[in-house]
């Protein structure tokens, strides 16, 4: 049992920055990976970032890479995507997900929408003038 709510999406301009979060609650949910995905409209699911249990692990899109940070927070309860220089290409709904990990020091996260098992119900950023 696992439930993650997204918050801290809106509407911001070209070249502005927000902040998602990502809440994780219920029984040991300190024990997953977590990976931030977005969807735009007639567009596939995309995984843009992930970061692992204890946070060693990170991987970006090259779409995100450089502007995009990931980043735990509460004792790995909270998940942070800081966006910055944010473009109209960002549009779209913004999701986190959850793995199931084991503690490894050897653990590389993925961005692959089959490898996690919870979603939260996502939160929306647009990015216009």
């Amino acid at each position: 049992q696992l439930q993650l709510v997204e918050s801290g999406g809106g509407l911001v301009q070209p070249g502005g920055s927000l902040r998602l979060s990502c809440a994780a609650s219920g029984f040991m949910s300190d024990y997953y990976a977590i990976g931030w995905f977005r969807q735009a409209p007639g567009k596939e699911r995309e995984g843009i970032s992930c970061i692992s249990r204890g946070g060693g692990s990170t991987d970006y899109a090259d779409s995100v890479k450089g502007r995009f940070t990931i980043s735990r927070a509460h004792a790995g309860k909270t998940v942070y995507l800081q966006m910055n220089r944010l473009t109209p290409e960002d549009t779209a709904v913004y999701y986190c997900a959850a793995k199931h990990q084991i503690l490894s020091q050897r653990y590389q996260c993925k961005r692959e929408v089959n490898e996690y098992d919870y979603w939260g119900q996502g939160t929306q950023v647009t990015v216009s003038s």
